[in-house]
């Protein structure tokens, strides 16, 4: 019969009882079957308590040999480990047979659970052969529970060390069944004695991270502090709390982690805070950001928790943390708006999302750079991360594009084309509709164009990203649709913006072709002018990219290779009209570039650069969609808009869609207006059949709208190609027609002024027909009268507009494109124009004649582009007046159309009075426009001016700066009727009289317009102070009774540039000669000019107190000060205190001192004094020299600095110069370009020149730089145009200094005197080349007098200071056989005491 386990247990314990050596072997094999034994026995199931205690104490005494020989042999301390192991499993199973008693005394059970404790931490190595047994003693040990028997003897530091090493070895490897003992074990333990000793240990497993991934021993604390949450929450909520109360102090680094610490109990038992969550609020607040961050970024990681609720539940929190998007600290505001993100990721839909937004929006202006730049990744993050973000959010997000700091707008360009480009994504898998906040974003970019301050945002890159980065790979026809949408949204600016990149890419396409041509043409012309052109290309070329200057050297690079297959390559690249062939081609030229080539990079950019960044399949797709109606409300006239915009750059586009593009056009009636156009625009590049669309055309012309017939017109123009003339013709014939019927007036006489403009001779085959009928039918007629005639429907304004339809055709008739030659004559129609003009006092329908008059205004100034030197002062005076009595809105039309014409330089400036005169009295809602155009007129003038200062070989005229504007403003308010000094007596009355002059020559001095640019200022300053010497000094050329209020007018000039530049502002220039337009100034011929004058005008005298007066209220009302008007020290620039300021002290007019103006007859009685003087010097000093100046003889005259503070410098030569410039402002140099000069048959003559004298004034402080080659030729010449003589009156100006500063140097002066006038003649073969300003032919011929002859002149010949522009051939550029010599033809003789005297008198 086989022994029991219980025997077989007390046998072998019995054996190894009496075994007296140790013996490994022996020892391990009894413990081996010991172990085997205790396993098969098990505790007594019977329920029965006597029973039970009998079997209990059965094992017991069956096991105690076995027990007493573990004690006895010290098995236990034993170092071997297979013995040690053996041991502790026969323990563990005597524990478990035993239990719930203890099977050893107290006092050895410490080392029983040492070994068992030391055995736990052996569970990490699960490669050992013996890891199975290790797993039984930890599963036998945690069913039995035996270690609380270690909390009863007080062995914490064992039950601390056993929880050290099950979080030091448990591992993801290990069965869950072995985690589960582990756990089990663990949680008993802090179920039955919690401590804050065991919870450190837990939380220091807790926040343990490996490899940026929790830990199994965080993953077993997770589920420990779950599992014992109710436990351990005292000693959880008492240790953050001492955390939160001792933060400064330094006590462990687990105290350092409490805010993670939050987070993993947050995560795991969330209730267990709710005690400590308050303590978060006051960190929020508290007065240490370090700590404001830490609490942001717990907050951040709580609001992340996806269905926490944290926002619901802790409400004040939630609030506080609103309270953090205002903090001071920046940083801290940045951590709030990353708590933002997380918040709004994990709860996009939450009550609370509204509020975090609206936080989030608040930053994007923030006041510090990086809280913006941080608001605007997070906004755009957001924005891509759910398709329902507000789009009000991304509206204010692509503002930040305008941002004041360029590191925000890079950022926000850099995110918002990643969310416009998911959002074309989503869009495209239909996730989402187009919508107008996203479409909102290109037109943003677009704006950047208008950034002048990062190079990163000019219309070079911004090509760049429309081309490339704006769109994901997406096909032809979704990125169609894109672009009509947002073109949907385009505003002026944007569309300026748009053809501005456009018209760039579109020259640099052009100049690389000539480029490319000439480089094959290259062996065939002239080397040395081919590399010219070449170089002159890449200059231009060079303006296409960021970096100009390095762009032009890599283009010479460029031009040096020899590897035609480039080259060919590119022109390839150029004639491809679809992106994706375009694409490969570029691919193509790249490879054969190579990247190792050092000039890969630019080639990679030029060739983006060539390419279209719309194609043909963008024109086709456009088309296809306008065909099938695609496009439906405003999308219908954006995509017309679109398709308009893109053929007027590249009308070669077209090519492929004729044929649909006929159908549209003949069926789709709504788009017919821009269609037409389109078809003008691409007429001649596509390959349509006129017969097939010229009666379309014809019916436009004849029924259309006026719009149509405009189109309309102009398409016949681009395709009738070598038929032009006889289309017109027969076409012409039925206007007519029509015209004379009466049937739609409108539209025909449309019609005609667009073919007027573009066949000249067409029109003036039937201009007997139109022009008499137009005035006599049409513009004579009275308002409502006989109208019936035209159309029986017409309204009550229907007159008015046919007067202005007739006015149209009648100054289209005289402004032809292409420079073509007009026969007819203008003055009919400037005549009827100055009745048009001035304001009727009664009507009936006040508006019907201010629309009239506000047509007229306008058409004088489209004609005086061409014509301005047949326009009288008196149409001028009207014209530019006609802005004070205008409505609001007619006055609003009138001064855009003058500045819009000033600003693109096809108006002469002196139109700019305009703004003096709207100035002065207009609403306060037109007052900063009106402002704003007179700045940017001043200013754009004034820079030009001194560009051209600075580049031209000759100089630049006084005529050239806003300042002359002045000369004509003057002139306009001496023939002004209100202008009686005695009506005077009301200040009201005054300062609304004399408000233009001053609005204007405030302007000009204020150094703000010109951005500080004091050089600018003083010779605004400096040219006024002459002007008003000059016009004080010449009579009035129109009505000589109007001399007076000249001279007051200019005296109260100088009185007021004196008070606003009452420093005194320092200069170095001076001009040498000022000109007066000669019709409306002239040189007085009496000895005593003022003399003359107050006897003409007597009741008029010109005193002191009245300048004062003036001076005087512009000062009370107007804050007449320097201060207002020059930039603070720290703003000017510096100015060399050696040169003398410019004051008007030692004129004969002083009020440079306050108000010390003496009366006119002490300055007349003064002056008396001077002349004498002059002359007598003069007389003692004349020499007759035999060498002439090549700039012609010339009076001098010399003042030392003693006569120059006696107010010597009083009087100067006066030249008559009837030269080349027009009643305008348009100088010397500019006026014949400036008129309608023919480019055949011009010539120049000069009549009867009366005086011929140079006047070679004191240099004040850089002679080298301003010697009298540099001003105009004072020659008197009279040009012959048109039937019409136009003369300049030309001036001499007076050197001016400062009292007390430097004095004249004294010099002889030499008095050149010419009995003979000089006629110049010009030959008439060279002036072929003559365009007008504008860069069109002159329309005009000059009509040369067949009496003149050519003559000699000394072997001399007239250095012109003509100046020339862009487009044009000047004077200065022709050779000196162009210039015939002057004739000896005597016009005026005098004696040489005569023409000295006269001089003197002047």
């Amino acid at each position: 019969m086989a022994e029991s386990p219980l025997q077989l247990v007390s046998e072998i314990g019995t054996e190894l009882l009496q075994l007296t050596r140790f013996n490994k072997s022996v020892f391990l094999k009894l413990l081996k079957q010991a172990a085997s034994v205790l396993s098969e026995i098990e505790q007594p199931a019977t329920p029965e308590t006597s029973r039970k205690q009998k079997a209990l104490k059965e094992l017991e005494n069956a096991t105690k040999p076995l027990r007493k020989s573990i004690l006895k042999h010290g098995l236990i301390q034993k170092n071997d480990k297979d013995v040690r192991l053996f041991v502790v499993i026969c323990v563990s199973e005597i524990f478990r047979i035993l239990a719930p008693e203890p099977p050893f005394e107290d006092k050895y059970l410490r080392e029983v659970f040492e070994v068992i404790v030391g055995i736990f931490k052996e569970l990490g190595d699960i490669t050992c052969p013996f890891f199975s047994r290790r797993v039984k003693i930890l599963e036998t040990v945690a069913r039995c529970k035996c270690f609380v028997i270690m909390l009863d003897i007080d062995c914490n530091d064992l039950v601390l060390e056993m929880f050290n090493n099950f979080f030091s070895i448990v591992s993801e490897r290990h069965q869950p069944g072995l985690v589960s003992d582990i756990l089990s074990i663990m949680v008993h333990t802090l179920n039955e004695e919690p401590s804050l000793q065991l919870l450190e240990v837990v939380l220091q497993n807790l926040v343990r991270q490996e490899k940026g991934a929790p830990s199994a021993a965080s993953q077993l604390a997770v589920t420990v502090i779950q599992s014992c949450a109710e436990k351990l929450q005292p000693f959880v909520c008492g240790f953050l709390t001492s955390c939160f109360l001792d933060r400064d102090a330094t006590l462990s680094e687990l105290r350092e982690l409490y805010h993670e610490i939050m987070f993993k109990i947050f995560q795991c038992a969330p209730q267990m805070l709710l005690a400590v969550i308050p303590n978060l609020i006051q960190e929020l607040s508290i007065d240490q950001v370090d700590i404001r961050i830490k609490a942001l970024s717990l907050i951040a990681k709580l609001f992340a928790l996806p269905k926490n609720g944290v926002a619901e539940r802790y409400r004040d929190l939630f609030v506080e943390f609103l309270k953090r998007f205002s903090d001071k600290s920046p940083e801290v505001r940045m951590k709030a708006l990353q708590c933002a993100k997380a918040y709004y990721l994990a709860n996009p839909f939450g009550a609370e999302s509204h509020e975090v937004l609206s936080a989030l929006e608040s930053r994007l202006l923030d006041f510090d750079d990086k809280v913006r730049t941080e608001a605007v990744i997070i906004a755009c993050d957001l924005a891509k991360s759910n398709l329902k973000f507000p789009p009000d959010l991304i509206f204010n997000v692509t503002e930040r594009l305008r941002d004041k700091r360029i590191t925000v707008r890079k950022k926000a360009l850099q995110k918002l084309l990643e969310v416009y480009q998911d959002y074309c994504r989503k869009c495209y898998e239909g996730r989402m509709t187009i919508c107008d906040p996203y479409e909102e974003i290109p037109c943003k970019v677009m704006m950047l164009c208008y950034d002048k301050d990062c190079k990163e945002f000019r219309s070079q890159n911004v090509e760049r990203i429309l081309l490339e980065e704006l769109f994901p790979i997406l096909d032809i026809e979704e990125r169609t649709r894109h672009w009509v949408h947002l073109f949907s949204l385009f505003e002026p600016l944007h569309m300026k913006a748009l053809n501005s990149i456009l018209s760039q890419k579109q020259r640099l396409r052009t100049e690389m072709r000539l480029y490319l041509s000439l480089r094959k043409k290259e062996k065939e012309k002239s080397p040395e002018e081919t590399q010219k052109r070449i170089k002159s290309l890449f200059t231009k070329m060079s303006a296409s990219f960021v970096d100009s200057f390095k762009a032009e050297e890599c283009f010479q690079r460029l031009n040096k290779l020899k590897d035609n297959n480039i080259f060919n390559a590119l022109d390839e690249l150029l004639d491809e009209l679809t992106i994706e062939n375009a694409k490969a081609t570029r691919v193509k030229l790249l490879k054969l570039v190579g990247e190792k080539h050092p000039d890969f990079d630019f080639l990679q950019l030029l060739s983006s650069k060539c390419m279209y960044i719309f194609d043909s399949d963008h024109v086709r797709c456009i088309v296809d969609g306008l065909s099938s109606n695609k496009f439906r409300d405003k999308q219908l006239e954006a995509s017309v808009n679109l398709l308009l915009a893109i053929v007027s750059m590249f009308p070669l586009l077209l090519r492929g869609s004729e044929e649909k593009f006929l159908k549209l056009l003949k069926g789709n009636d709504m788009v017919n207006d821009k269609l037409i156009e389109v078809l003008a625009k691409a007429g001649s590049h596509i390959s349509l059949k006129f017969s097939d669309i010229y009666p379309l055309l014809e019916g436009l012309c004849l029924e259309g709208t006026r719009v149509q017939s405009k189109s309309a017109v102009s398409a016949i123009s681009s395709l009738s190609g070598t038929s032009q003339q006889l289309v017109f013709s027969n076409l012409c014939k039925r206007l007519v027609e029509s015209l004379h019927r009466g049937w739609k007036i409108p539209t025909v006489l449309q019609s005609l002024g667009c073919i007027a403009q573009y066949s000249v001779s067409t029109f003036e085959t039937q201009d007997e027909d139109i022009t008499p009928y137009i005035y006599k039918n049409i513009i004579q007629v009275e308002l409502l009268d006989d109208l019936a005639s035209f159309n029986q429907t017409c309204q009550s304004d229907a007159s008015c507009d046919l007067k202005i339809f007739g006015l149209k055709t009648l100054v289209k008739s005289f402004l032809p494109h292409r420079g073509s030659h007009v026969k007819r004559k203008i003055d009919e129609l400037l005549n009827v124009l100055s009745k048009m003009l001035p304001r009727a006092d009664t009507s009936d329908d006040l508006l019907l004649c201010e629309s009239i008059r506000l047509a007229a205004a306008k058409s004088v100034l489209r004609l005086s582009r061409r014509w301005d030197l047949h326009i009288s002062p008196e149409v001028f005076s009207s014209t530019i007046s006609v802005v004070k009595d205008l409505s609001a809105s007619a006055r609003k039309s009138y001064l855009h159309k003058t500045y819009k014409l000033l600003k693109a330089h096809l108006l002469p400036s002196r139109y700019a009075c305009a703004f003096a005169f709207a100035a002065s009295d207009c609403p306060k809602d037109m007052r900063d426009d009106v402002s704003n155009y007179m700045e940017k007129f001043i200013k754009q003038y004034s820079i030009e001016a001194r560009i051209r200062q600075n580049s031209a070989a000759q100089g630049v005229s006084i005529t050239d700066y806003p300042a002359y504007v002045v000369v004509f403003l003057i002139h306009v308010l001496a023939h002004d009727k209100n202008f009686l000094l005695e009506n005077f007596q009301d200040e009201g009355k005054i300062a609304k009289f004399f408000c233009p002059l001053f609005s204007i020559l405030k302007a000009l001095v204020n150094a703000c317009i010109v951005d500080g640019d004091m050089d600018l200022v003083k010779d605004a300053i400096l040219y006024l102070f002459c002007i008003f010497r000059a016009i004080k000094r010449a009579e009035d050329a129109v009505d000589a009774q109007k001399t007076p209020n000249l001279h007051v007018l200019a005296n109260i000039g100088i009185a007021i540039v004196n008070e606003l530049n009452h420093n005194g502002m320092p200069s170095s220039r001076a001009p040498g000669l000022i000109l007066l337009p000669s019709s409306l100034y002239q040189i007085s011929v009496a000895r005593k000019s003022e003399e003359v004058s107050l006897k003409l005008f007597p009741q008029v005298s010109f005193e002191q107190s009245f300048v004062e007066r003036v001076v005087h209220i512009f000062k009370s009302n107007f804050s007449l000060t320097a201060r207002n008007f020059f930039p603070k020290r720290s703003q000017r620039r510096q100015v060399d205190s050696t040169k003398p300021a410019i004051t008007y002290s030692e004129m004969d007019m002083v009020v440079g001192k306050q108000h010390d103006l003496p009366t006119f007859s002490a300055m007349e009685s003064k002056n008396k004094h001077v002349r004498k003087e002059t002359s007598a010097r003069c007389n003692q000093k004349m020499v007759h020299s035999s060498t002439a100046h090549v700039t012609s003889g010339l009076l001098n005259k010399c003042f030392t600095a003693e006569e120059c503070k006696n107010g010597a410098i009083n009087s100067s030569a006066l030249i008559l110069e009837k030269g080349l410039l027009s009643s305008c402002d348009s100088v010397a140099m500019e006026s014949i370009t400036e008129s309608q000069v023919s480019s055949q048959n011009n010539e120049i003559r000069a009549d009867s020149l009366k005086e011929n004298v140079e006047l070679y004034s004191s240099i004040p402080a850089e002679p080298s730089k301003y010697s009298t080659a540099k001003f105009k030729d004072p020659c008197s010449s009279k040009t012959s145009y048109d039937s019409r003589e136009v003369q300049l009156l030309c001036l001499d100006s007076e050197d001016c200094e400062t009292i007390g500063g430097d004095s004249l140097s004294e010099r002889v002066r030499d008095v050149l005197l010419q009995e003979d006038s000089k006629t110049i003649h010009l030959r008439n073969g060279n002036l072929k080349k003559w365009v007008d300003t504008f860069g069109e032919p002159a329309g005009q011929e000059q009509k040369t007098s067949s009496k003149q002859e050519c003559g000699k002149f000394s072997g001399r010949t007239v250095p012109l200071a003509v100046k020339g522009k862009r487009g044009r051939k000047t004077l200065e550029e022709m050779s000196v056989s162009e210039v015939i010599n002057l004739n000896d033809d005597v016009g005026l003789r005098r004696s040489q005491r005569q023409k000295v005297k006269a001089a003197a008198m002047v």
